[in-house]
This record gives C-alpha cells, structure tokens and sequence, in this order.
C-alpha cells in the first residue's frame, strides 16, 4: 500500500517468523505512509484540543498523546497521536489510509484560527523499531539521546550518523520500541545503516501483516478493521480517552448522549478452538442466535492459540461467555476472555 509517496510493505519473509523475531529480538517496520501533519501558531493548542477527545493542554514539549477524532454524531473518523513539539507547535500522527481524510478535516477546522497545517506526511519517512532489545540497539546507533531515561509517550531528537532525527518511545506492538521520524530524503540509506547496524542485535524488518498480529496479541484495534465511523470510543473501550471535563470539542455532545444511554455492543476478544482463523465479518453465534460479527482473527504466535477480535451484542460479552463463529460453514466454539491476550499487565512495554 502506499501514502504520500511511500511504500508499505506486507511481508519480508514470513508473518510467523517477523512476529515472534520482533517479540524475541528487535524488528524494525517502515510506516512512513503514516500521516503527518504539522501545526502551528498561537491556535494550535486550541484547534488540537478541539479536534481530539482526549485534552491536550497540560502537555509539555516532548510528549505524545493518544486520542481519538470523532464527527460531530460521535462516529471514529481516525485513531492518532499527538506530539507537542513546542507551546505553539503540534505533529499529529494518523493513520495512512485516512491521511487524506484527516488532513482535510485538519484543514477545514483550522479556517479562522491562527494556526497554520502543513500535510508533512511526504517530507518526514518513519522507521518504528521494537521489541526487547530496541533501546540496547538504539544505544548503539543513536547519538546524543538518554534513552535509559526516555519514558513512553515522550519523545527526543539525536543523530545517526550525519542524519538528525526525532526518536519517540512509542507503538503498536506492546514491546519496548521506539519509532524515529527522519528527513525522507535521507531516509533510504539510513534504512540500510540501521540494518546493518542492527545485525548482532538479531534486528529484522518486518511488514503490515506482522503488525497486525502483533496488535492483535495485545488487542490494540485499528481504524477501518475494529472501528470505523459507524462506532463511538465506547464500543471500542476507548472511552478512558475522552476528556468531557475539558470543555467543547468535536461530538461531546453525541458523546454525553451515549454516555448516559449505554451502548448495545461492544468489541471483545476471543479464544477460538481449532487451527483455522475466522474470517472478517464471519458471524458470531449463541445457540442459533447471531450476536456478532467478527472484526480480525489470526493465530496468536505468541501465545499458541487462534485468537478474534468480534461486535458482540451486549449482553453475550461477559467474560467466559461460550459462543461460536461460523467458519467456513462450521460452528467453531469461541470463549469471551479478557484482553490484552498477551503480556495483560503491560511488563514488557514498561521494561
């Protein structure tokens, strides 16, 4: 796939072998078709804060926030992060399929406002590096960063070589990882200086297909597969993102209002018996009754067993729930569980 003039890779070798290299060693993933999008001036803070759910202005520089953006009926337009790069100066980062989107939504927000967005999404590639052995590979590579000291969800700027770059502690892999944002034009051969580089650290790249296992183990959902317009953050259990407290903000409203009515799905995790993965949008069962559809399913290199991620009815998403998954035709059983299915308590991003 591709973004703003880059490419996107799929698969290297295998999934299975980029997983579990990323979960054992270090992996590294070209996202630079992610969106980039820079904005500036004394309106910044508060066009951003305007636009996310979450509350943006007790950042400092250097730190990154998650949120989601919503329409105005409270539907996910796009999942991101927010980087404050100065008092007037914000990068948000979304995802590569809505680039376009956001950057025009970005834009049409920002008209009457000083504040000044720039789509910097062609001129920044991105490298993400993660697993267990990143910041010691990092250490080596990077100069004139303390990444001992670099906490998630902040970032800093160093140097490779002659190449100046920004390196922030975050990701979508649930390891300890890092992903660089570097000038695209000198991107290419620092991609290769990294390779080379990251040999005696088992360092290999690793696709889309892989990332999306990796988010998958840690129940990370992504827009356009878990979430799309047609759901709010509650369905998703993003809702510990949305900061009401904060004043207005695009969909509060619609927000409050499924706040107070409660929702009537909600997207769960489930251990699926067998070898074979569902398929998205396979049905979900209980009895002969359909409560659901799945969303993604794969096997769960990690932890050795086929895991999905499904819309359930309500009332059919208590954990240890029995349900099953028509699959190929076949009534697979599948068990309501607790997410995250790998690392629950976080021990590994946090190393």
């Amino acid at each position: 796939m591709g973004s703003g003039d880059f490419m996107c890779a799929m698969v290297y070798t295998t999934v299975v072998e980029e997983h579990i290299n990323t979960r054992t060693h270090v992996g590294m993933q070209d996202l630079s078709t992610m969106g980039k999008v820079d904005i500036k001036g004394p309106g910044a803070e508060s066009l951003v804060n305007y636009l996310l759910v979450n509350d943006v202005r007790s950042m400092r520089p250097g730190q990154v926030r998650y949120s989601t953006v919503c329409r105005e009926d409270g539907g996910i337009l796009d999942d991101l992060t927010a980087f404050r790069l100065g008092e007037e100066h914000f990068m948000i980062v979304c995802g590569s399929v809505n680039r376009g989107k956001m950057v025009d939504w970005i834009t049409r927000h920002a008209e009457g406002r000083p504040a000044y967005v720039t789509d910097m999404t062609a001129a920044l590639a991105m490298a993400t590096i993660q697993g267990p052995r990143s910041r010691e590979f990092l250490k080596s590579t990077v100069r004139g960063v303390d990444l001992n000291s670099l906490k998630h969800f902040w970032f800093t700027r160093g140097w490779v070589g002659d190449t100046r770059l920004m390196v922030s502690r975050t990701g979508v892999t649930g390891e300890l990882g890092f992903e660089l944002y570097i000038p695209a034009d000198e991107a290419p051969p620092l991609w290769d200086t990294l390779l080379e580089a990251g040999r005696d650290f088992g360092l290999k790249p690793y696709g889309r297909l892989a990332m999306f296992s990796l988010g998958l183990e840690k129940g990370y959902p992504a827009h356009g597969v878990d979430m799309d317009e047609s759901r709010t953050p509650f369905h998703i259990g993003l809702d510990r993102w949305v900061r009401f407290d904060k004043g207005d903000f695009i969909g509060r409203d619609s927000l409050l209002r499924v706040r107070e009515k409660g929702i009537s799905e909600r997207w769960v995790g489930l251990i699926v018996e067998g070898k074979i993965a569902a398929a998205a949008k396979d049905r979900v069962f209980s009895g002969d009754q359909v409560v659901g559809q799945v969303t993604y399913s794969n096997e769960g290199y990690s932890v050795g067993k086929i895991l999905a991620t499904a819309h359930v009815k309500a009332e059919y998403t208590r954990v240890g729930s029995e349900l099953t998954i028509s699959i190929g035709g076949v009534q697979v059983p599948a068990k309501v569980v607790r997410m995250p299915f790998f690392d629950p308590e976080g021990t590994r991003l946090k190393s």
